[in-house]
């Protein structure tokens, strides 16, 4: 266990390069990641996972915390990377991976809590896959690994608020003690959505589908259209909406804690802002 927190802290200065790249593969004037286009990224190497081809979607140098996609090549064989201090989240994007005595094929999703000894993970084809490496939270509720496909969930409406018509929803997991929480987002033809601004940051992953959405940047807004393969990771306090769909889309969206969204009359600039950093 001892060689994989010091194999992280190894990569500390390579964290630090990457979340600088994900910004800059975004708008310049973004100040946080966003239309991200994960395929435009560089190839990177992660040490806890020797072997792999990553893409760093976003991260912070300092905990060592990262959000990636990987590929896997055929044959490949080793564990989930699992420390002391780290959670890991992972969903599967094509392929198929056998994790303990478990195989998961596209839409397959496993959580493995901090403290965990982790699991072994392998593919005989290779496979594509998000990688979520995340601090220990003290208030988490949920100790123990969970493993599912989003095939045995059902698509329920987000809420009955007139401006969530057309948004549903698959949880995969959701931690009471710490409010976390990793789910799908399937987003209807045409629907939109008004300004809107969350007490927690949120990072997201587009499955499927496309859309244009807007980010409301210290009161000028930023638009641009999401492809499969597009990520953001907005702080919180960022204002954002005015989406607009010409296909259903499909997202994979994470929050680490408790938060509550309010409705924002138009994009203007705050003060304070949100925290970038």
């Amino acid at each position: 266990m001892n060689s994989h927190l010091n194999k992280f802290s190894r990569s500390g200065l390579l964290l630090s390069m990457l979340v600088f790249a994900a910004c800059a593969a975004g708008p310049r004037e973004m100040p946080y990641p966003a239309f991200i286009e994960a395929d435009a990224l560089p190839d990177v190497f992660m040490v806890g996972l020797p072997g792999i081809r990553a893409k760093q979607l976003a991260g912070n140098p300092d905990t060592r915390r990262s959000s990636n996609r990987l590929l896997l090549p055929p044959k490949w064989t080793f564990g989930t990377g699992a420390a002391p201090d780290k959670s890991v989240e992972i969903y599967v994007l094509a392929g198929e991976i056998q994790l303990g005595d478990f195989k998961l094929g596209p839409g397959g999703y496993a959580y493995i809590p901090p403290g965990s000894m982790g699991l072994r993970m392998q593919t005989e084809a290779g496979a594509s896959l998000l990688y979520f490496l995340d601090d220990a939270n003290p208030a988490s509720i949920i100790q123990t690994p969970m493993i599912l496909s989003r095939d045995i969930l059902n698509w329920q409406p987000i809420s009955d608020d007139p401006n969530d018509v057309g948004v549903s929803s698959k949880e995969l997991r959701f931690d009471p003690g710490s409010g976390a929480r990793t789910e799908l987002l399937r987003i209807e033809a045409g629907a939109t959505r008004p300004w809107m601004q969350s007490t927690v940051a949120e990072e997201g992953y587009l499955l499927e589908g496309s859309y244009q959405h807007s980010e409301c940047v210290d009161g000028k807004i930023i638009t641009a259209r999401y492809a499969p393969g597009g990520y953001y990771h907005r702080p919180a306090g960022a204002i954002n909406g005015s989406l607009s769909g010409d296909s259903a889309a499909v997202w994979l969206v994470r929050t680490l804690g408790h938060g509550t969204t309010t409705v924002v009359a138009a994009c203007t600039a705050q003060t304070p802002g949100p925290d970038y950093s």
